[in-house]
């Protein structure tokens, strides 16, 4: 059999548009938010000043961006849709002086191939607009309307004809923050502008033309707008500007960094652990404060074609970048802080020498950096593993008999007083705190270590997974009721977890623009840490989303845990040491944290005795 089979036909065919689409489609539009970066761009560079998002079920039934923009003519309404047709590219060299946000042509094609579109289209010169539908990518309706100036463009039932596709979507409150987080891009990058977003009948927000200052404090809210930190600074190769939160904001998790290149948001791993190595003096570990960084720089000094999604980009001097932002945000901090600077200000000086391959990434989510003091490495999940056997215990102990009982020992005491066995007894019956965190106590043939916080996250967990299936879960009613402004990522999350959070023994009512109220909580929560508890749970279950495929009862069960479990560090008494030593082995699982992790580890005697041969 030749190359071109037995029958001599050409086996290699051109692919029908349909399915070249489609398959465009995959690269293209990964999820609702790459449709919603699709539109929002398209309307930015079309020159509107004002623009709406609007959403459905996180985009999967709906996404609308609605625009004043310049409009377009009928010809051009048809052409917007056809692979590889685009205004914003005429030559090769095009491509090295890009400006504006889209120029492929492909993305228009692509999610008209896998959607229901319907475009509305009218330019300011036209007395009549256009109305364009599109299903599956063919041509449904092409005819005349009367519709405001500019553009409205409807995305509904994104991958109904790709249902392979649809299934890997994830939660809509996963989905809605994707969303969110394209839409604070463009807003941040784009302050001219007045901008809307709407999810499900609901305005998350509505942002004026403003300073930059200002749409910053009405995205992330009103407490950020006294403590940011603004900066410029300008060379003949990049013009650099931007703001800093002041580290007292920083969050347990990350989402609140922005990165910018011409307006266009990027991300670049290694500026972003150098902007976050600055801030190591006064921030605690694994926090993460706000930036939003722009960089200005001539279009052919940096190429943005590097990726489909267009997030990664190359710059001729990477290390000037790299240096200059480092010289202008520490010299912000620095002022902010009143921190002299004994060294040499020039931003080219010689201690900033770290090349990129000091740093180590990990992590399926793109990389933690091992130098970096305050970060810790990503949590792994191992395969389970018999933590009776690691520890040195054969199944059969009880609590009692590993801590409570010395009988064992006193075959070779019986010539003994009685008060000498009662001694002996009341040892056995005592616990060590190492350095506040660590609990150390003599078994019937060795020494066990107990990790307090571990030890603890595992009794809530469990107490937590329990009142989840009770109908009147145990709650602490405050005396003033409490109100929270969150980030609408964080209080769409929140509506998402509601009904497990309540179950929990919170009482929590909903209020508008992305306010909550506390009512009550739980019994493992000191009165008075409300907020932050709640705060820290949504940003510990949004990081364990990525990670971990559990039922969310588990892993907002798990987030509580880790937040309120004692902490390493904290001082306890006898009778505390006990009770959580009690505690611990009345659990289902007291060897290992809901995490896996062990703990405790047992040393044997003759472990011991061998370390001293």
């Amino acid at each position: 059999m030749n190359q071109t089979g037995e029958t001599g036909q050409s086996i290699i065919r051109t692919m029908p548009p349909e399915l070249s689409n489609k398959i465009a489609a995959g690269e293209v539009i990964q999820r609702p938010a790459s449709v919603a970066k699709e539109l929002l761009d398209n309307a930015v560079d079309a020159g509107a000043d004002r623009i709406k998002l609007i959403v459905m079920q996180a985009g999967r039934t709906l996404i609308q961006v609605i625009d004043n923009g310049c409009g377009m003519s009928a010809e051009d309404a048809r052409l917007c849709f056809e692979r590889h047709a685009t205004s914003k590219i005429q030559s090769v060299d095009d491509l090295f002086r890009i400006r504006t946000m889209g120029f492929r042509g492909e993305a228009m094609a692509s999610i008209a191939s896998i959607s229901q579109v319907e475009m509305k289209t009218k330019r300011v010169e036209d007395d009549s607009g256009i109305l364009l539908e599109i299903w599956g990518g063919e041509e449904k309706r092409f005819e005349p309307v009367a519709t405001d100036d500019g553009t409205s463009v409807a995305i509904r039932n994104l991958f109904y004809n790709v249902p392979a596709r649809r299934q890997f979507l994830k939660t809509d409150a996963t989905e809605l923050k994707h969303i969110i987080r394209t839409f604070q891009n463009i807003a941040l990058a784009n302050t001219e502008i007045e901008f809307e977003l709407h999810a499900d009948g609901d305005r998350i927000y509505h942002l004026p033309k403003q300073e930059l200052e200002q749409r910053v404090a009405d995205i992330f809210g009103k407490q950020y707008r006294a403590s940011l930190i603004p900066f410029s600074e300008e060379t003949s190769y990049v013009k650099i500007r931007g703001v800093l939160a002041d580290p007292k904001l920083a969050k347990k998790s990350r989402g609140e960094q922005f990165l910018f290149v011409n307006g266009r948001p990027f991300q670049h791993r290694y500026l972003s652990y150098v902007i976050l190595s600055l801030y190591d003096a006064w921030t605690k570990q694994n926090e993460y404060p706000f930036y939003a960084i722009f960089l200005e720089i001539d279009p052919g000094q940096v190429d943005v074609n590097v990726h489909p999604a267009k997030m990664e980009v190359k710059f001729d001097d990477e290390r000037s970048i790299i240096q200059l932002a480092r010289s202008v945000v520490k010299k912000a901090l620095n002022e902010h802080f009143v921190v002299p600077d004994v060294g040499n200000s020039d931003f080219m000086n010689s201690d900033f020498d770290l090349s990129f391959d000091q740093v180590s990434p990990g992590g399926s989510s793109g990389g933690q950096f091992q130098n970096r003091s305050s970060q810790s490495e990503p949590v792994q999940f191992p395969s389970r593993i018999n933590f009776r056997e690691r520890a040195g215990l054969d199944g059969n102990e009880s609590a009692e008999q590993l801590y409570g009982d010395a009988s064992a020992q006193s075959d070779q005491a019986d010539d003994q007083s009685e008060r000498t066995k009662q001694n002996e007894n009341s040892r056995d019956k005592t616990f060590w705190q190492l350095h506040n965190r660590y609990i150390l106590t003599q078994t019937r043939t060795g020494l066990t270590v107990i990790d307090q916080h571990a030890a603890h996250k595992r009794i809530i967990y469990e107490n937590t997974l329990s009142a989840t299936e009770e109908s009147l879960p145990f709650t602490q009613q405050l005396l003033f009721a409490r109100t929270i402004e969150l980030s609408a990522t964080e209080f769409s999350l929140l509506k998402e977890l509601l009904p497990i959070i309540q179950r929990m023994g919170f009482s929590i009512d909903l209020l508008s623009g992305n306010t909550a109220m506390i009512n009550g909580v739980p019994a493992d929560i000191d009165i008075g840490d409300e907020r932050q508890v709640l705060r820290d749970m949504l940003h510990q279950y949004r990081d364990l989303d990525k990670q971990l495929k559990l039922e969310a009862r588990e892993k907002v069960a798990i987030a509580f845990a880790s937040r309120t479990a004692i902490p390493r560090g904290k001082r306890l008494t006898q009778e505390e040491m006990e009770m959580l030593i009690d505690q611990l082995f009345a659990c289902e699982e007291p060897y290992q944290d809901p995490l896996q992790k062990p703990t405790l580890i047992y040393m044997s005697m003759d472990e011991i005795m061998r370390r001293f041969r």
